[in-house]
């Protein structure tokens, strides 16, 4: 049996990202329940926010400049996780 994909979410505990990061992991393992191993959410600091599939940046704010809209990081990481997943709503515009 395969090992399921890691998530790392990195946010800036200074900046008080926590609140976000634990609210972007609850959707994400509603989500992706069956596709994921674990979500970690991994104190920082200089304002990061980024989210990692084993190691592989999917969503960086200092590259973007903003937050990650939830939809577009559902996508990004079916895209890594689970290709033929269907997202539901969140495909069709909805959050």
């Amino acid at each position: 049996m395969s090992r399921k994909p890691r998530v790392e979410i990195e946010y800036c505990a200074p900046c008080r990202f926590l609140l976000r990061a634990t609210w972007t992991s609850q959707e994400l393992l509603t989500s992706f329940a069956e596709e994921l191993g674990e979500v970690a959410l991994v104190p920082g600091s200089g304002g990061i926010f980024e989210v990692r599939v084993d190691g592989r940046t999917i969503f960086s704010r200092a590259e973007v400049g903003r937050f990650p809209e939830i939809k577009e990081l559902k996508q990004a990481l079916r895209d890594v996780v689970a290709p033929a997943k269907e997202l539901g709503h969140s495909e069709r515009g909805g959050n």
